[in-house]
């Protein structure tokens, strides 16, 4: 009897590794398989471009994350990137006309990237608000949100796009595109990835702020009764959701030099399965920032080695669904699993 419950644990431990390092194996695997199937997946050029999309999947992944983590969810981050081009986007081309007074003023792009990063960290502070104070439900709240985004977006342009939004010399406002372009051969999108990985990654890890974040998502009674401000904290991680959109959407925007209303459609999906496929728990409670990176190469890799073998977009989606929903199930199979092995610890215990 006491060979067999060995044999059993020594079969689950086999299990619970290979289920904790289920992403580096799932990037592997894909890794391989575009590389049999598909030609040049190796080269240079893809590897920057798929560089240039972990990065925007990867920033608003990490926001997700916190999200996540506090057993909540944010569907406006992809309308708020698309909000956030269109705000630098218009104050590069048209600046800020104040009509009373019949003047145009244009600020410099460390100004544009400041005022539109505001505006992703207010978009926040209003999830975060109507979420903790008016009791509306995350999906809820995020749902509305990202219509009010979107709208706004269409509204700053009419619908038009913002094209060659690289400033003017003699206005004092060119720098934008900055963010579009690499520093030794490296996209200035990933260097900014890796950035807020790191911070992140230790405030998650480290800080009280990060304890207090996983309290919430493990047990939010327990924490209220430990003396967290829950909706204090709860809020702070929608404005860092917000800041995390906005300065996706200010990349989108500086590598394609335009801005359109319908940048970022569909991108909250992404985020969430950079997170989800990283190990965070839609549960709460889990997650880490190191995780949801390599979440999001599944995901760049996924979305460019499809688009190079020749998947259509519609099938895209599909697969990307099929590839949530498994994560899904995984995770609270890992879960069950945990939960069985410490029973059975305790019962060897006693």
């Amino acid at each position: 009897m006491e060979k067999a419950n060995t044999k059993k644990r020594s079969s689950n431990d086999i299990i619970m590794t290979l289920l904790k390092g289920r992403t580096l194996i799932i990037l592997g695997i894909l890794v391989v398989l575009f590389s049999i199937i598909t030609n040049n997946f190796f080269s240079l050029n893809t590897g920057l471009t798929i560089a240039k999309h972990v990065a925007l999947y990867g920033i608003l992944g990490l926001g997700m994350t916190y999200v996540l983590i506090t057993g909540g969810i944010d569907l406006s981050v992809g309308a708020v990137a698309g909000l956030a081009g269109m705000i630098a986007g218009g104050l590069i081309n048209q600046g800020l006309t104040l009509s009373a007074f019949g003047v145009t003023i244009y600020f410099s792009a460390p100004l544009v990237f400041f005022i539109t990063a505001c505006v992703g960290i207010l978009f926040g502070w209003l999830n975060g608000i109507i979420i903790t104070k008016l009791n509306v439900v995350p999906f809820i709240a995020t749902l509305g949100t990202m219509n009010i985004a979107r709208g706004l977006a269409n509204l700053r342009s009419g619908g038009a796009t913002f094209s060659n939004i690289v400033g003017k010399e003699a206005l004092g406002n060119t720098g934008f595109d900055f963010l579009g372009k690499s520093i030794l051969g490296i996209p200035v999108g990933v260097i900014i990835l890796v950035i807020l990985a790191i911070v992140a990654g230790i405030i998650l890890k480290y800080t009280s702020f990060g304890w207090h974040i996983l309290a919430i998502g493990g047990n939010e009674r327990a924490a209220k009764l430990s003396g967290i401000k829950v909706n204090r904290e709860k809020t702070y991680v929608y404005m860092f959701s917000g800041l995390c959109s906005a300065i996706v959407g200010m990349i989108a925007a500086a590598q394609l030099v335009a801005a359109h209303p319908a940048t970022g459609e569909g991108w909250e999906m992404n985020a969430i399965s950079s997170a989800v496929l990283g190990g965070t728990s839609m549960a709460g409670g889990i997650g880490t920032a190191g995780g949801t990176i390599i979440g999001a190469f599944i995901i760049g890799v996924i979305n460019d080695g499809m688009t190079m073998y020749g998947v259509s977009e519609f099938w895209q989606k599909i697969i990307k669904g099929i590839v949530v929903i498994l994560a899904v199930v995984i995770d609270q199979f890992q879960r069950n699993l945990q939960a069985k092995m410490a029973l059975q610890a305790r019962n060897e215990n006693k």
